[in-house]
């Protein structure tokens, strides 16, 4: 039998595991300087990236350049935080734990500027408007930004306000931001098409069915989940119309 209180990590159940995985990155973001600059720095990359005509394999190479820096990042804080538990006097194997942990962000965020350079640097030299087209042209890629963009935002605003926990409840509601939207790109994505209107009704349905269930479970309360669907459609709405 394996029962689990909220702190205590053995059984549980699938969405504690990720309750705590999200904790832990919420915790980081919202103490760690670093990880603040680490993230906003992805957000504009991530955006940047719908200004070049870059291919898939050169967009998972700046996604696996990002998870890198946020991943050595929260090792780093880790690590620090059992060498504070375990001691509090000056220990010269503390000393080099705490320099190599550093030393991983820094081998990692010089990793990342290579590959920024190597993916954006001859499209940078040359930008043209023919880039805004090929965006267009890309819905999956723009839609895909938009909704992560979305997610991490949600991130960030859950650790400034500090309420709830990353997958139960919170202000906003992620779950909200993310089906709303999809919704909006759905309906974006859909106008002029067959059936358009069906296929923005059904996405519609769906983000009001997931909305409802976060209320009814008593994870969010009316106003987190409303504002999580205003997010959604604002950020989703701004980068299509700035891009599509």
């Amino acid at each position: 039998m394996n029962s689990v209180d909220p702190s205590g990590r053995q059984g549980g159940t699938l969405l504690q595991s990720f309750n705590h995985a999200f904790e832990g990155l919420v915790h980081v973001f919202r103490h760690q300087r670093n990880m603040r600059i680490h993230v906003s720095l992805a957000v504009l990359v991530l955006l940047g990236s719908l200004f070049f005509d870059i291919t898939r394999l050169e967009l998972i190479a700046v996604l696996v350049a990002i998870a890198f820096v946020m991943i050595a990042e929260m090792l780093n804080t880790a690590i620090e935080a059992t060498i504070d538990m375990v001691t509090s006097s000056f220990d010269p194997k503390a000393k080099i734990a705490k320099d190599v942990a550093a030393g991983a962000v820094l081998v990692a965020a010089v990793n990342s500027i290579v590959v920024a350079y190597l993916v954006f640097a001859d499209e940078a030299a040359h930008l043209t408007e023919n880039v805004l087209s090929s965006v267009r042209r890309s819905p999956t890629h723009l839609t895909f930004i938009a909704l992560l963009v979305t997610v991490l935002l949600v991130i960030v605003l859950k650790a400034a306000m500090g309420r709830g926990r990353p997958l139960s409840g919170g202000l906003p509601s992620g779950h909200a931001a993310v089906a709303f939207g999809g919704w909006t790109a759905v309906t974006f994505l859909s106008v002029g098409q067959p059936y358009g209107v069906l296929v923005s009704v059904v996405a519609l349905l769906m983000a009001l069915l997931t909305a409802q269930t976060r209320v009814q479970a008593g994870i969010h309360d009316t106003l987190e989940v409303v504002l999580g669907g205003i997010l959604g459609i604002l950020l989703v709405t701004v980068v299509f119309q700035l891009w599509f």
